[in-house]
This record gives structure tokens, C-alpha cells and sequence, in this order.
């Protein structure tokens, strides 16, 4: 229901009020005819005078000083000697008479303000209510099209206008103009403002051309949600300087009940991923302890084909050192799974001790073995590297992946460099290549599990090297990045903590 404010006065016309005013006067002046005999003229002033104050509160400021001048004139004429006349035979009565106008127009004046008063006060109080029970409303809305909804209904009730609400694009950079919801025209530009800015735009010239003339931003606690734009039906009255205050009041509230909206959602998608990863996690740890077992077996039976008396044919024994390669590749791919499966579920216990880190790249770089053929490692380790605390299997691991990495996807007899220096508080270590480096729109994303620099390769892997790279060197407290080499090729580097270091002293010579 529209705000009623009138308290009448707005459903009287004012001939209407005239008239009225007329027939009480008229009414008091019958009434105080007969009582003049009894009642001194003071008295009969005083009921004047209640009239017209009775006139006021229920009439309004004009119709209460048509009542001040009649009164005085129906008490000139017919109480005053001589009656029936102007005239008056004493000189006093017209200080009776400009007392009286004066009193009835202040008595006007001041109930005037106080029915102003109290017509701002019912305002509020209804206004209040309106948004309250248009918050109560909005906390309930589970979709954003019933919020837009209830804005549209509670501006089309209260305020006898239309609305329409534009939203971001999927980054909250610009304003979508196909995402709106409202058949409302709008202009794009200043729509556009209003989202950048966070101020009101007002424009009433486009107000005549159909479109709509306010646009107010929907400020949430984070960022602009989108834009409210009101427009004023036709032949209705423009916005009035207390109408405003509502509208932004009306968009703040819209603006919560998004912000709301897209936080619930965010949530519902974080929930969903958290249980998928976690079922993808058991499903791997599941499979990968059923194949473990067979694939030990394998590779023994593969093994065993070689010391058969007497020796198989040269055929078969390409054929069993085949089956031996590949077995050993599986194994290590489900004990990639494993170690992922472990990760992800937090079941890995760090066995942090503190040793240097050139032991543990050297140890890398032999273990790899014929893997690194035809890539020579050229190694850059700052001399004065403190002593770290780190569990050297799983940082073995990390360095084996990414030395694997970078022979596999790099060309024949190209170098492999690794550097590691201390910049601050952290270790730094990188790893370069010559291989075709890392497409900038996907670095993001290489970090994630089963995700590969190249889709379409035809070299072996699964994407789950650097997916263990990263869990790992969080664990330890550090990061890792993707990057591409400035003279050509990929680099890879992480970090770990220095933290604080045991002193060694020397050993006396």
C-alpha cells in the first residue's frame, strides 16, 4: 500500500474546504445568537476562536484563515452594537477585532506547523515500517530475480515508479548491458557512471524521452554490486527531496541482499569442490594400493625373464625389457597417486631436519640417472646458502620432478641450469630450461592435478608432477611459480624458509 500521509486534507477539495468553513462559521454564529442575552461578548469571542482552531487541525492553514476573517466578521456584524452592521459605537471593539484576527491567525500558524509535524512523523514511521518489512523480505530471497522482484514491487507501491537493475560481467569490471533484469529503457552510459563512480547519477532530460533519470549505485561492503535504475511513471510528479533518502536507502539494501547472495554461492561452490576433491582423493588412494601390489609383481616376473637358463631369444627380451619399462612407469604413476592422495588428505608427516641443500641436489641429479642423457646440469648454488630445515625425501622429490620435467619437454643435448641464492628471509631456487616454456594463459592452472603444459603431447605423463611440486613446497611453508625464460624456455622456481639456523662451529684445523 502507498504511504498516506494526509490526514484528509489531500481527499477534500478546496471549494470543497471553503464551503465547510462557510457552514461552521455560519454554525458557531447561529449557535452563539440565542446565548447573547446570557454570555458576555469575550465568551462568544472564545468560541470564535475554537472554531477556528477546530478548522486548523482538521482543514488545513488556508482554510483556517478564511475561518480568522469570517469570524471576525460575523462577530462585527452580529454580536457587536450596532448590529447587523459594520459600524461599531465604540472605539474599543476594533481592538477586540484586530486582537481577535490575531489571535485566530496565530492560533492558525502554529497548529498549522504541528500538523506538519506530525504528518513528518506518520511519514517516517511508515517509511520505517515499509523498510523493514522490505528487509525481512529480502533476507528470504533465496535467488537474485526474486530479490529484483521485491525492489521492483516496493518501489512501484511506495513510490508510484518503475525500476530496473544492472549487473557486472563475471569479472565486477564493467557493467553488462544485456545482463539487466527490468523492461525498463535504460541509459547504458550513465549507468556505466554510476558503477564506476559509487555516486548517484541524476539526469532529468532524458526523463521526457522515456528512460529512466536515477541510477544509484549498489554499494556492498566489497564492492558495487551492480546499478538500481528508477524511473517515474508517466504524468506522475518527479523525485522529491525526501523521496531520494529512500531510494538509497532502498539500494543499500539490495546491494546487501546480493552481496549476500553471491557469498552463499561462493560457499555452495567451495563445499562442492572440497567434497569432490576429497572423493577423488579416496577413489585414487583406493586404486592405487589395489594396483601397487601387481605391478611389484610384474616388474619382478619382468625381471626374472633375464636370468632364465637357458636364455630367451633375443625377441623375447625386448619384449621382457619392454614390459619391465612400462611396469615401472605404472608404478611410478600410482605412486604419484598415492603421494597425491596423502597430500590432499594431510596425512603426511614432515621429517624436518637441518641440512644443506646442495646434498639433496646432488643426490637428485644421481638418482634421475639416464634420465638427464643428453641434458647436462649446470648447477649455480650460492656459497654462503644457510643450513635449512626441510624433510629431504620430499624435497628430493620436488627437485627430481622438475629436473624430469625440463629433459622431457627441453631438446637433445640442450643444458639444464639450476640456481638457488637467499633473497631475505627465504631460499630461492630455480630451475631453467630450453624447452617451449608455458602458455601465459594457463600458468595458473599447471599447479592443479592432471593438468598438462601441453595437451595434445605425445610424451608420457599424467599432470601430476607439479600438483605434488606445489603441495609439498607448501607444506614447507613456500611457494612455487610457472614462468617463461627471458632468452627462451621455461622457469620454475619455489621457495623455502631460512627460519633460524643452528650455528656450526668450525672444526679447529
Amino acid at each position: 500500500m502507498p504511504i498516506d500521509t494526509s490526514f484528509g486534507e489531500e481527499n477534500v477539495s478546496a471549494a470543497r474546504r471553503i464551503a465547510l468553513t462557510v457552514a461552521a462559521c455560519a454554525g458557531v454564529t447561529l449557535l452563539a445568537t440565542p446565548l447573547l442575552g446570557y454570555l458576555d461578548l469575550a465568551n462568544i469571542v472564545m468560541l470564535f476562536l475554537l472554531t477556528v482552531l477546530v478548522i486548523a487541525v482538521k482543514l488545513g492553514r488556508n482554510a483556517a484563515v478564511l475561518a480568522s476573517v469570517l469570524s471576525v466578521l460575523c462577530f462585527d456584524v452580529f454580536f457587536v452594537p450596532p448590529r447587523f452592521s459594520l459600524a461599531v459605537s465604540n472605539i474599543q471593539y476594533l481592538v477586540t477585532f484586530v486582537v481577535m484576527l490575531a489571535t485566530a491567525l496565530t492560533t492558525t500558524h502554529f497548529t498549522s506547523v504541528l500538523r506538519q509535524r506530525a504528518q513528518e512523523a506518520v511519514k517516517r514511521e511508515q517509511r520505517t515500517l515499509a523498510l523493514y518489512q522490505l528487509a525481512r523480505q529480502l533476507a528470504g530471497a533465496m535467488t537474485v530475480g526474486q530479490v529484483l522482484d521485491i525492489a521492483g514491487g516496493f518501489v512501484l507501491s511506495q513510490l508510484n515508479a518503475r525500476t530496473a537493475v544492472l549487473v557486472p560481467d563475471d569479472d565486477h569490471k564493467t557493467l553488462d548491458p544485456v545482463q539487466f533484469h527490468g523492461g525498463l529503457p535504460i541509459e547504458v552510459h550513465l549507468a556505466r557512471i554510476a558503477f564506476e563512480s559509487g555516486e548517484l547519477v541524476r539526469n532529468d532530460e532524458v526523463r521526457a524521452m522515456g528512460y529512466a533519470s536515477l541510477y544509484f549505485p549498489l554499494k556492498a561492503s566489497l564492492r558495487v554490486r551492480g546499478v538500481l535504475a528508477v524511473a517515474f511513471v508517466e504524468h506522475a510528479d518527479g523525485p522529491r527531496d525526501e523521496t531520494l533518502p529512500l531510494l538509497e536507502a532502498l539500494a543499500s539494501l539490495v546491494a546487501v541482499a546480493l552481496e549476500r547472495l553471491h557469498y552463499v554461492e561462493v560457499a555452495q561452490t567451495a563445499d562442492l569442490k572440497m567434497q569432490t576433491e576429497r572423493l577423488r582423493s579416496s577413489i585414487l588412494s583406493a586404486l592405487s594400493h589395489d594396483l601397487r601390489t601387481p605391478l611389484t609383481v610384474m616388474v619382478g616376473l619382468a625381471d626374472s625373464l633375464f636370468l632364465v637358463k637357458p636364455a630367451l631369444p633375443p625377441a623375447a627380451l625386448e619384449t621382457a625389457q619392454a614390459l619391465h619399462e612400462h611396469a615401472e612407469r605404472l608404478a611410478g604413476l600410482v605412486g604419484n597417486l598415492l603421494d597425491m592422495a596423502r597430500l590432499n588428505a594431510g596425512d603426511v608427516i614432515l621429517r624436518r631436519e637441518w641440512q644443506p641443500l646442495e646434498e639433496v641436489v646432488g643426490a637428485s641429479i644421481k638418482l634421475l640417472g639416464t634420465a638427464l642423457d643428453g641434458h647436462p646440469v649446470n648447477t649455480a648454488l650460492d656459497a654462503a646458502l644457510p643450513l635449512l630445515e626441510f624433510d629431504s625425501v620430499l624435497i628430493e622429490r620436488v627437485l627430481c620432478n622438475l629436473l624430469e620435467n625440463a629433459a622431457k619437454y627441453s631438446p637433445a643435448q640442450t643444458p639444464i641450469a639450476l640456481h638457488a641464492r637467499q633473497v631475505g628471509s627465504v631460499v630461492e631456487v630455480s630451475l631453467l630450461d630450453h624447452g617451449p616454456g608455458f602458455p601465459g594463459h594457463r600458468r595458473n592452472e599447471l599447479f592443479n592435478m592432471f593438468v598438462r603444459g601441453q595437451a595434445e603431447s605425445g610424451r608420457p605423463g599424467t599432470g601430476l608432477g607439479l600438483a605434488i611440486c606445489k603441495a609439498i613446497i607448501e607444506a614447507h611453508g613456500g611457494t612455487i611459480e610457472a614462468d617463461d625464460r627471458p632468452g627462451g624456455g621455461a622457469l620454475v622456481r619455489f621457495t623455502l624458509p631460512v627460519g633460524n639456523p643452528p650455528s656450526v662451529e668450525e672444526e679447529p684445523s
